[in-house]
């Protein structure tokens, strides 16, 4: 057998060293950071609005179009995920949409937060509540 070559090592006796609180009160201890209020937020929006990707979660969205499905129907429902893709698109996209105009109504009244009125307002002019195809024309 080889022989190893060791380095001797100092029993401490098993009590840890004990530290030394003036040179602890000394180190100075680096912050994170803290911006004002709204540029994080401004910062998130900006992301948002630049990515492409959806932002509903599949699975939760999948989970409430089974649930409504089940409500109409008695039999159960399948769907392609092709399908639900389809629907969480153009779910996202409406409710894009109805917020920017919800956004654009409190604005015109001069406040920062939506409100439920807002969004009521929004629905009712767009597209009068019904699918925009479905608009109301008055005949000439």
């Amino acid at each position: 057998m080889a022989r190893i070559k060791q380095t001797p090592r100092i029993s401490s006796g098993g009590q840890a060293p004990r530290k030394d609180f003036k040179n602890i009160r000394n180190l100075e201890v680096t912050r994170r950071y803290r911006y004002k209020p709204g540029t994080a937020s401004l910062r998130e929006i900006k992301e948002f609005q630049q990515s492409t990707g959806l932002l509903i979660p599949r699975p939760a969205f999948q989970r409430l179009v089974k649930e409504i499905t089940q409500l109409f129907s008695k039999i159960p429902v399948r769907f392609q995920s092709t399908a639900i893709g389809a629907l969480q698109e153009s779910a996202e996209c409406y409710l894009a949409n109805l917020f920017e105009e919800a956004n654009l109504c409190a604005i015109h009244a001069k406040r920062v937060t939506i409100q439920q009125k807002d969004i009521v307002l929004a629905q009712r002019l767009t597209s009068g509540g019904l699918h925009p195809s479905f608009s109301i024309r008055k005949s000439s």
